[in-house]
């Protein structure tokens, strides 16, 4: 925990009102955590810290660019993120943190660690499924493209004069619609 001792925040001194922390998170911030799914990180995280009289109000602001691969190629590319995230800190008897908008601290605690909440915003900013912008236009030239599109089932003229041929069924109960006119 002493490599990410700048995510402590001591709020014990601190007058009320509000106050601003900014962090640039890069790859040895995920280091840490054992997080190897991003290949390179440059992400701004702009904290507003309202130190109140009987709780504080955390709001995190993160946005900024992650390189990871491609579900579909497997080619890295920049994936841009935003995300916003509140917590709202009370004070109770014991630690409790089942509810993710609201932390309750014992008393007595002096500080709050801000690093699961920094991981959290940006791990849930990153797209659940990740595609490269070149395979959504079309632009990008992949082997794996390629072999995609080499391997994709093709409808043959019987099978497409099957789909388009209509069931003389049909055409019985049609002709009860116009007999009805």
């Amino acid at each position: 925990m002493k490599k990410l001792k700048e995510f402590t925040i001591p709020f014990v001194g601190l007058k009320i009102g509000r106050h601003h922390y900014d962090y640039h998170i890069d790859n040895t911030f995920f280091e840490f955590f054992e997080y190897e799914d991003f290949n390179d990180i440059d992400v701004k995280v702009d904290l507003t810290f309202e130190k109140k009289s009987t709780m504080l109000e955390l709001d995190f602001h993160v946005h900024g660019n992650i390189n990871i691969n491609c579900d579909v190629t497997n080619e890295p590319y920049d994936q841009p993120v935003e995300n916003n995230i509140s917590l709202v800190v009370k004070f109770g008897e014991e630690l409790n943190d089942e509810n993710e908008e609201l932390l309750i601290l014992p008393h007595g605690e002096y500080e709050i660690k801000v690093q699961q909440y920094i991981y959290e915003a940006i791990v849930l900013g990153v797209p659940i499924k990740r595609i490269h912008p070149g395979v959504e236009d079309g632009t990008l030239d992949s082997d794996i493209l390629d072999k995609l599109e080499e391997l994709q089932p093709k409808i043959g003229q019987e099978k497409e004069e099957e789909v388009n041929e209509v069931d003389p069924r049909w055409n019985k109960l049609k002709n009860l619609l116009n007999d009805k006119n």
